[in-house]
């Protein structure tokens, strides 16, 4: 009889022992999804109630998107298709010899790849045998992820018809809209929510931004356009409302030889323009709350390979002092203490340097090297400037993080 009591005494120690590793509470849980990819956690929201309220949580959403890695965004021609199956991994050294597939090939389209345009489409006005943009050639939409030393790119199992992203913004971009011209559609490539936006004042010349009120957590778009003359007009559209309304635009003269320079960039609460392409000495800025447009003095004019990008949730300038050094300068406010010189890099008479992109968490600046494409990655920490990979140099590529992120109010998101 004791031997019966024992066994069963720790017998039930031994539940209470798995009982208590079985348990983990809900705040640990969210922390540890946290920092699971993007792709994985959507994928996973159907698995328990549960779980589908954790993601779904605004504020997990937004702590999510704060661990998130900074990664490049494109869209490549499926007319030379060259990533078989899913992703590709490009390491320094290899060569086109190195894949099992031609770089040069034409291959089928994944059948689980998702046309965005059809997302849009109404199903019950559809043609018989589908509709006839659909069967226009399509770009994939991908990204570039860099970790390990090395470059991977990866693609989202999605198609469009256009061949440009406007902009992102926290984990969302901005399309053209091939089905309405003038059009363009807002997408998360992750969850592959999309919405198409009213289109707006249509012209020839036209630069669009993206940015997210950190008052009020709206996001906007903000549309510019130049007539004929040189005067810039500036319209915004609310996501939540969709409608376009005009606001003042930036003074006459500051965007010259009718164009806008570069694509806007996202940074201390504002939307920066550079507006030449080379021997820049000012950006135009518009307050994303305020939507007031300012001429921001730059510490030094700028040079083909100078450029403007988020750096730490700062405002970087990285410039070419000489054939040796990039020096990269830093602004945290736009009525604050002005640009302040952070860091030099030496670079061995590499004098084609872009940057491309700064990564979030890693702190790396990305940049491509124009001559030969290829990819390198500065490390504050070591100061050391490591080669990882090649881009394709007639494809743009735009800074991007893969997220959760919706445009949708929480209390009408539903299972999709």
């Amino acid at each position: 009889m004791l031997v019966e009591e024992r066994l069963l005494k720790n017998k039930t120690e031994e539940e209470k022992k798995q009982a208590q590793l079985s348990y983990i509470h809900k705040d640990c849980i969210s922390n540890i999804r946290a920092r699971l990819p993007a792709d994985s956690l959507h994928r996973s929201r159907f698995v328990c109630k549960p779980w589908y309220n954790i993601v779904q949580n605004p504020k997990f959403i937004d702590a999510h998107l704060q661990r998130s890695e900074s990664v490049l965004i494109f869209l490549k021609p499926n007319v030379k298709e060259s990533l078989h199956p899913i992703s590709k991994k490009l390491k320094v050294g290899e060569n086109e010899s190195s894949y099992p597939y031609p770089m040069t090939s034409t291959l089928q389209e994944n059948q689980n790849t998702v046309p965005v345009e059809s997302k849009l489409l109404d199903p019950n006005n559809v043609p018989m045998f589908g509709h006839p943009a659909l069967t226009s050639p399509k770009s994939s939409v991908q990204f570039m992820e860099f970790k390990n030393g090395g470059s991977d790119i990866v693609e989202y199992s999605l198609s469009c018809l256009g061949n440009n992203i406007r902009a992102t913004c926290n984990g969302l971009m901005l399309l053209d809209n091939k089905l309405k011209k003038g059009g363009v559609i807002v997408l998360n490539p992750v969850t592959k929510k999309v919405t198409d936006l009213p289109v707006g004042t249509l012209c020839h010349q036209e630069s669009y931004g993206f940015a997210m009120s950190h008052v009020t957590a709206e996001y906007k778009v903000v549309h510019l356009f130049l007539d004929r003359l040189g005067f810039a007009g500036c319209e915004i559209l609310n996501l939540h409302k969709k409608a376009w309304r005009g606001v003042n635009g930036p003074s006459f003269g500051l965007f010259s030889n009718h164009r806008f320079g570069y694509a806007p960039l996202s940074a201390i609460g504002a939307l920066h323009w550079m507006p030449h392409l080379k021997g820049s000495n000012y950006i135009v800025s518009m307050e994303v709350d305020k939507e007031t447009f300012h001429q921001i003095s730059l510490p030094k004019s700028c040079g083909f390979h100078d450029r403007i990008i988020e750096i730490g949730g700062s405002l970087g300038l990285v410039t070419h002092e000489d054939i040796n050094h990039i020096d990269i300068w830093i602004l945290k406010d736009l009525f604050g203490e002005g640009w302040t010189k952070q860091h030099s890099i030496t670079v061995d008479t590499k004098t084609d340097m872009v940057p491309l992109c700064s990564l979030r968490i890693k702190g790396d600046i990305i940049f491509c090297r124009t001559k030969s494409s290829s990819l390198y990655a500065f490390d504050f920490q070591q100061q050391q400037m490591t080669e990882i990979g090649k881009v394709n140099s007639s494809v743009k590529y735009l800074p991007h993080v893969n997220s959760l992120v919706t445009w949708v109010q929480a209390s009408e998101d539903i299972f999709d």
